[in-house]
């Protein structure tokens, strides 16, 4: 980076003469260094799923990268975890007063711009940096199946299916191979572990796969058991047979 520009790199709030604002590309580079994770949507509900690496001596029956945010709404993360859990925080009181408030369930796109909102307040005024998480928030609402992304920007989109976090690249090029909005929530989930497995190093264990869904009908969020990601495992070599990465 050149010296002239360097006073731009250190200020959060000012842009570049060319029109960047470098602390917001280091938060969403911190995204790009994240673990995977995965949202796919159907017209049965919405998988999120993460790749997770437990150390060994570490407790891991509970994710540390999904997290439930109403009866009806899941998120996943890539990126600073802890920036996560509060933005977490902040959309589960969210909900719960939209509840009191109106008395109806939230819908999904009004958390994600909650959400989009809260991070673009972080590139405009001094004294706080960027947050350094994406979010991909899915759930079931009055629009049925819903799947966004948010991140560091302020952005949010809307996604049929979608990847971030390392090697996003390849999971994205994946997933636009081979998702189709025919896809039952049982195909989104043999997926959602295929792409996983393409870039993951352990292909053979579930234990660095966690998985949630939102099955349209019951409109409730759940995590998927161990043993039926072990069978999703053993059926998305069937169906997407291992390539090099």
């Amino acid at each position: 980076m050149m010296p002239s520009q360097q006073g731009y790199d250190r200020a959060i709030t000012v842009f570049s003469p060319d029109g960047r604002l470098y602390q917001v590309e280091y938060a969403i580079e911190t995204v790009k260094r994240g673990a995977l994770a995965i949202g796919i949507k159907t017209k049965e509900g919405v998988v999120i799923a993460v790749e997770e690496k437990p150390r060994r001596l570490q407790i891991s029956t509970t994710p540390q990268k999904i997290f439930q945010v109403d009866y009806h709404i899941g998120a996943a993360a890539a990126g600073y975890i802890p920036d996560a859990r509060a933005q977490v925080d902040n959309a589960r009181f969210f909900s719960q007063s939209n509840k009191l408030v109106y008395d109806e369930a939230v819908e999904v796109e009004t958390v994600a711009k909650h959400l989009a909102d809260q991070c673009q307040q972080y590139t405009q005024y001094a004294g706080a940096r960027p947050l350094g998480v994406s979010l991909i928030i899915g759930g079931i609402d009055s629009t049925g199946s819903s799947l966004y992304l948010t991140d560091p920007s302020g952005a949010y989109v809307l996604y049929d299916a979608v990847a971030i976090g390392a090697s996003s690249d390849i999971a994205t090029e994946f997933l636009e191979k081979n998702y189709s909005k025919d896809l039952s929530l049982d195909d989104a989930k043999t997926l959602a572990v295929a792409v996983i497995n393409l870039v993951s190093d352990e292909k053979e264990s579930a234990d660095n796969i966690k998985m949630s869904q939102v099955h349209s009908d019951a409109k409730s969020f759940e995590f998927v058991e161990k043993k039926e990601i072990e069978k999703l495992i053993s059926s998305s070599k069937t169906k997407y047979p291992p390539t090099t990465k």
